[in-house]
């Protein structure tokens, strides 16, 4: 085990630094001027060298082959160095770090997202594990039915019609705001309205592969319940995909909801990301972007710990 560790650790560290030297070259080099991007084609000659020389843009790219001055003072270096000590630069439209920002709009997001995916996904695996539990009959093929018709709506109009009728009309929800928990009543069961159908396809497909494998026979043989088949053995034996499936949620946790933010108000880091491009705010945008990443890099590391200590087979491998 501790040798897969080990491996999966090792195997992290090239794709960070590939990870890192993409959002350099996506922001630094592709995107062309901030300068331009921030103050606008009319600004002078004067104000984008004075951008220039306090974000570091006019240093050079990679190495600093200027005589008298060490390699290192380069953009890429400086930017490496900063994101080592969590420096995120300064958003240029509030004028603060931008690692404030971001830490402002984490809690709000958590509180959205993170009800939204747990109750999601256990209200997704119990009617999986219903949907096999009556496999062909009547209650399976209700669920399918209703699990069609939620993948069949689209996600603005699940969220235009909360608003319009349980908020609007009948009164039971703010329509808009952060002011207290009720106020995420609304977005986190749309949240997880919109992806139940979707949800629930894919985990019932993963639970009726293992259902029909030899050791389901050999554990109904011994006189074990259906409940305790199910819950015992195939579900543990199935969670190798769902646990894949689920995986790639969890950096949306931290990134936020952007549509679900927008719409209802909720200051977290979607609403932040979405604002940051709206204005330019390049700092912030980057931020976002490389934070997603290395969540992703983060997230699949643990998705893959968890897979060998799901299945022996995949660390022995």
């Amino acid at each position: 085990m501790l040798r897969y560790i080990a491996r999966r650790l090792f195997e992290v560290i090239p794709t960070t630094f590939g990870i890192i030297v993409l959002t350099f070259v996506l922001f630094n080099v592709v995107g062309g001027s901030s300068a331009e991007v921030v103050l606008g084609k009319n600004a002078t000659k004067e104000a984008i060298a004075a951008f220039n020389h306090r974000h570091g843009f006019d240093k050079p790219l990679l190495v600093n082959m200027e005589k008298g001055q060490p390699l290192w003072d380069s953009q890429f270096c400086h930017f490496v160095v900063d994101l080592a000590h969590g420096d995120f630069g300064e958003s240029t439209e509030r004028r603060e770090p931008v690692i404030d920002v971001l830490k402002r709009g984490v809690g709000p997001s958590l509180s959205l997202t993170v009800p939204m995916l747990v109750g999601g996904t256990l209200l997704g695996l119990a009617l999986a594990l219903l949907c096999a539990a009556f496999r062909g009959g009547a209650v399976d093929r209700a669920v399918l039915f209703g699990s069609t018709i939620l993948m069949s709506v689209n996600y603005v109009v699940w969220v235009l019609a909360g608003q319009f009728i349980l908020a609007y009309k009948c009164r039971l929800f703010p329509i808009w705001g952060y002011e207290n928990a009720f106020y995420l009543v609304l977005p986190v069961l749309i949240g997880m309205l919109s992806s139940l159908g979707v949800d629930v396809r894919f985990f019932r497909t993963a639970v009726l592969d293992e259902i029909y494998k030899p050791y389901v026979r050999t554990a109904r043989a011994k006189g074990l319940s259906g409940p305790q088949i199910l819950v015992r053995h195939v579900l543990r034996n199935s969670l190798i995909p769902i646990v894949t499936y689920v995986s790639l949620s969890i950096p949306y946790l931290f990134t936020g909801s952007l549509m679900l933010e927008s719409f209802f108000g909720i200051p977290g880091l979607g609403s932040v990301s979405l604002n940051a491009i709206h204005s330019a705010d390049l700092a912030v945008v980057r931020a976002v972007v490389v934070l997603g990443a290395l969540l992703y890099q983060v997230v699949n590391l643990v998705t893959d710990l968890a897979y060998a200590w799901l299945d022996p087979r995949v660390r022995l491998g």
